[in-house]
C-alpha cells in the first residue's frame, strides 16, 4: 500500500515573493485601469460640453427657422457641428428626410416632456455624439459632432497604459524577489545560526544585529534581539550545568577516595586492633553520610520548583521555632536567641513545611559553623508595616562575608577561603536561595554591623495574610 504524497509547502522566500509581486501587479493594474476610466470619463466631459457649446450657438443662430436640417457639414473633422429642428409632431415635419435619426424621445423633449440627453449616431459613415436640447416652444434642437477623434484618443490612452500596466508586471516581481530577499535576511541568519547550533553543538554562536539606535527596531530585528537573548540564557545555563557536574565530580572525589580506603582498610579486618576496626567503621560510616547528604542536595538542587500539591498553609515562625531548637541540639556550645513579634506569629504562608523547614535549618547551620565556641546566633521574624511581608534574619559573630565572596555565597560548591578548612559541601546556602525562589521569597545576604555576617529572608506579601 502507497502512502499518499503530502502536498509541500513552497518555501516561505519563494511565497512572500509572488504575494508581494502580486500586491505590487495588482496595485499597478489597478492604477492604470484608474487612469483609463479617468481619461475616458475626461474626454467625453470635454466633448459634451463642446457640444454643449455648438447647440446654444445653434439655437441663437437659426432662432426663426422652420423644422427642418439646419446645418449638415458634420461629416467632416474640421466642419461645424450638424443641426437639425424637429417638431414635436410629426405632422409638421418637411418633407425632406433629416440628417440624425429622429425618435420618439426626440419629439418629448420637443414637447417639454423629456428633459435634454445625449445619444450616438452614424453620419456618412462616421460616428456621431449627438446633443437633444429643446430649442423654443414645439422644437427640439439636435446638434451632433463626430466622436471618432474621441475614441481613437481614448484606443490610444488604452494601448500607452496597458504597455505601462505589462512592463509593470516584472517591475512587480523584481520588487517582489527584493523584499522576500531584504525582508527575510534576519530570518536566514537566525535559521543559518539555528542549524549551525544543532550541527556544533555550540551555543556560542550569535545572530549579527544591525546597528542603530535601540528602540527602532522591527518585528525582525527583536525576533533577532530575543534569539540572542534566549541563546544567552541557554549558554549560561549550559554553562552551569558543565559547572555543576565539574564541581559534583570534584566534591566527590575526596570522599569516595576514603570511602575506598576504609573499606579497603576494613577488607583486612582480621590484621586490625578492636579499636582500629572501629576507628574505621566510624570514618566509613560518617563518610556515607556525607556522600549521602551531597546527593540529596545535588538531587534537591536539580529540582526547579515545588510541586504544586504539596503547598499548603503554614505558619513560617512555627517552623522556625522547631529549626532553633533542632540547631540548639546539633550546636550545643553556640547560643541561638529568637525574637519574634506578635503579629509575625499570625501570619500564614503557601509553603511545603519540611522544604521551608530546610531553608531555615541551612541559614542556621551556616551561622553557627562560623560562630567561635560560646558565640550568639541571633534569629528575628517581624512583619514589615510597609508591604506586610514577613522578613527573616539570621545574623551571627563570626567573621563575616568578605566583600570578594559577597556575589558568590549563594554559587553551588562555592567555599570562601576562611570555610574551605570548615566541615560542609557549598551546597547549603545555595538550596536555601533556590528554596526560597521556589516560594517567591528573597535571601540576600549581608555584612552585620559590627561584624558577623547578617542573612534576611523575606517572604512575598501575597504569600501571608493575618488573622
Amino acid at each position: 500500500m502507497t502512502r499518499p504524497r503530502r502536498h509541500r509547502r513552497p518555501p516561505l522566500r519563494r511565497r512572500l515573493a509572488l504575494t508581494a509581486s502580486a500586491a505590487v501587479a495588482g496595485v499597478a493594474l489597478a492604477v492604470c485601469a484608474g487612469a483609463y476610466a479617468v481619461t475616458v470619463y475626461t474626454l467625453n466631459r470635454q466633448f459634451d460640453l463642446q457640444l454643449t457649446q455648438a447647440a446654444t450657438l445653434a439655437i441663437q443662430q437659426h432662432q426663426e427657422n422652420g423644422p427642418g436640417v439646419q446645418a449638415g457639414e458634420c461629416r467632416f473633422l474640421a466642419a461645424p457641428a450638424c443641426a437639425q429642428l424637429v417638431p414635436e409632431s410629426a405632422t409638421g415635419d418637411p418633407r425632406g428626410s433629416y440628417l440624425l435619426p429622429v425618435t420618439g424621445a426626440v419629439r418629448q423633449v420637443a414637447s417639454r416632456d423629456r428633459a435634454p440627453f445625449y445619444s450616438t449616431a452614424s453620419v456618412a459613415g462616421h460616428p456621431v455624439r449627438v446633443l437633444t436640447t429643446p430649442a423654443r416652444r414645439g422644437l427640439a434642437m439636435q446638434v451632433a459632432l463626430r466622436s471618432d477623434g474621441v475614441q481613437r484618443a481614448e484606443r490610444q490612452a488604452a494601448g500607452l497604459l496597458a504597455v505601462i500596466g505589462g512592463a509593470g508586471v516584472p517591475v512587480a516581481a523584481l520588487l517582489g524577489y527584493w523584499v522576500s530577499r531584504s525582508g527575510l535576511a534576519p530570518v536566514a541568519r537566525l535559521t543559518s545560526t539555528a542549524e549551525r547550533i544543532t550541527a556544533t553543538r555550540d551555543a556560542g554562536h550569535r545572530i549579527d544585529l544591525p546597528a542603530g539606535p535601540r528602540g527602532r527596531e522591527d518585528e525582525i530585528t527583536r525576533l533577532a534581539v530575543s534569539f540572542n537573548t534566549m541563546l544567552d540564557a541557554l549558554e549560561e545555563s549550559l554553562a552551569a550545568q558543565r559547572r555543576l557536574v565539574a564541581d559534583a565530580s570534584h566534591e566527590l572525589r575526596t570522599p569516595l577516595t576514603a570511602l575506598r580506603a576504609n573499606a579497603e582498610i576494613l577488607l583486612r579486618a582480621e590484621q586490625l586492633t578492636p579499636r582500629q576496626r572501629e576507628r574505621a567503621t566510624g570514618a566509613l560510616s560518617r563518610q556515607l553520610r556525607e556522600v549521602t547528604t551531597m546527593i540529596n542536595d545535588l538531587i534537591d538542587l536539580a529540582r526547579d520548583e515545588e510541586p504544586q500539591q504539596a503547598l499548603e498553609l503554614v505558619q513560617p515562625t512555627a517552623l522556625l521555632e522547631h529549626a532553633v531548637a533542632a540547631a540548639r541540639d546539633h550546636w550545643p556550645h553556640i547560643e541561638f536567641v529568637l525574637e519574634a513579634g506578635p503579629p509575625a506569629g499570625s501570619v500564614l504562608a503557601a509553603a511545603v513545611p519540611s522544604r521551608l523547614a530546610r531553608l531555615f535549618s541551612n541559614l542556621l547551620d551556616n551561622a553557627a559553623k562560623f560562630s567561635p565556641a560560646g558565640g550568639r546566633v541571633e534569629v528575628t521574624a517581624l512583619r514589615s508595616p510597609a508591604d506586610g511581608r514577613l522578613e527573616i534574619t539570621v545574623r551571627d559573630h563570626g567573621p563575616g562575608i568578605d566583600p570578594a565572596d559577597l556575589p558568590h555565597v549563594f554559587d553551588r560548591f562555592y567555599r570562601a577561603r576562611t570555610a574551605r578548612a570548615l566541615p560542609g559541601s557549598g551546597l547549603g546556602l545555595a538550596m536555601a536561595r533556590q528554596i526560597a525562589h521556589t516560594h517567591r521569597a528573597e535571601l540576600t545576604a549581608h555584612q552585620a554591623p559590627g561584624g558577623g555576617a547578617l542573612f534576611r529572608l523575606r517572604l512575598p506579601a501575597d504569600a501571608g495574610s493575618a488573622r
